[in-house]
């Protein structure tokens, strides 16, 4: 299995042998990374509650696809900006702790 420092090593790498690294600037890479959010909203919109809890039974490739859009995109900017995504989001989680305590 392959961790978010080996997926951004080969997500890194991806891009080098393409010669994409003029391109992959946090502006790019945020807009890219929203227009796949985008394009994973399009595939929920104007469905029910039940559909959209029922959309894997339909749609899953299509959904996985745009998952895995929206991750590879947040881990290449997370690599390009240098930031250890594990270690902000239990840094998040921590403070969200401290603001939302159990009920």
């Amino acid at each position: 299995m392959v961790d978010v420092q080996g997926l951004a090593e080969r997500l890194r790498d991806f891009a080098a042998r393409r010669d994409w690294e003029p391109f992959h600037t946090p502006k790019n890479l945020v807009m890219a990374l929203c227009g796949e959010a985008g394009e994973l909203i399009e595939l929920f919109q104007w469905l029910t509650p039940a559909e959209s809890d029922a959309i894997m039974e339909h749609k899953a490739a299509e959904v996985e696809d745009e998952l895995a859009d929206v991750f590879i995109y947040l881990i290449r900017l997370a690599d390009v900006l240098g930031v250890d995504l594990i270690s902000v989001a239990h840094a998040k989680i921590d403070r969200n702790e401290s603001r939302f305590p159990p009920r």
